[in-house]
């Protein structure tokens, strides 16, 4: 099974403006860094890596889960530091309060939208909060797709994905901690009607057996798309406007279970 997102790689016209705005500003650790990329660990189990590209960049939307118990600490942290600035709703509030939890957005200097979003039903002490933030992972990778419906059913498909808020525009696809945000290109992004336009970019899944790759071929190959392996035992591949890779992590794969995701609890 997929348990969570590995790394997310994203093009970026600024190495050094990443590197100020990431690991300056928000204290995200580099592990790698070159002229043309670097790459930062904000979270034990997840990376994100940015390559230089001289060509326009549509921004991507992304969102990092913190335990509940420490958002407001997060978000004083945010706008005592001044070193972004949380977005508005229409109505002029900054964290929106829904149903099971609580989120705050801002952009980088690319444009990416990130949220900072923590849930009540989560347990805590599963996973390690990391850094001034506490990203316990990445849970939210926005796709931005012509048929909500075409993309929501290739991943059932091909990775077993659960769905949730089934519509039209709109479907979560879900495994492990992942949480695919499957919306149509005609909806705008919350909070602040930003344009969803497919961003240039590389996803990571992390999961949980390589035996689980070979199903994943399987479901390729039935579905007519090509895809490569690698000595590492990882799978690359591409669909729609997307580029996909799988591998094995030390992610522990019971993690999803433990920290009560409704899709992942045990029985």
């Amino acid at each position: 099974m997929i348990t969570h997102f590995s790394q997310l790689q994203l093009q970026t016209v600024s190495i050094r403006g990443v590197k100020q705005f990431y690991h300056e500003q928000l204290h995200f650790p580099v592990v790698y860094e070159s002229d043309h990329e670097i790459l930062l660990q904000p979270a034990e189990y997840f990376t994100l890596s940015f390559k230089e590209a001289a060509e326009p960049l549509a921004p991507a939307h992304f969102a990092f889960e913190v335990p509940y118990s420490d958002f407001n600490n997060v978000v004083d942290w945010l706008q005592r530091t001044g070193n972004v600035t949380l977005l508005k709703w229409p109505n002029g509030r900054i964290i929106d309060d829904f149903e099971t939890g609580l989120n705050v957005y801002f952009r980088d200097g690319d444009g990416n939208l990130l949220e900072i979003i923590a849930h009540n039903y989560i347990t805590e002490g599963i996973l390690p909060p990391s850094g001034e933030l506490k990203i316990l992972y990445l849970r939210e990778i926005g796709f931005p797709v012509d048929s909500v419906a075409d993309f929501r059913s290739l991943l059932v498909d091909l990775f077993n994905f659960s769905l949730a808020k089934v519509y039209d525009n709109f479907t979560f696809a879900i495994g492990g901690t992942a949480h695919a945000v499957i919306a149509s290109k005609q909806r705008k992004w919350i909070p602040i009607a930003m344009t969803a336009l497919p961003p240039a970019m590389n996803v990571s899944f992390g999961i949980s057996s390589l035996d689980f790759i070979e199903k994943v071929k399987t479901n390729l190959t039935a579905k007519g798309i090509p895809y490569e392996s690698n000595e590492h035992a990882q799978l690359h591949f591409q669909f729609n406007e997307y580029s996909f890779c799988l591998g094995l992590t030390d992610f522990p794969d019971k993690a999803p279970a433990l920290l009560n995701l409704p899709y992942s609890r045990l029985g």
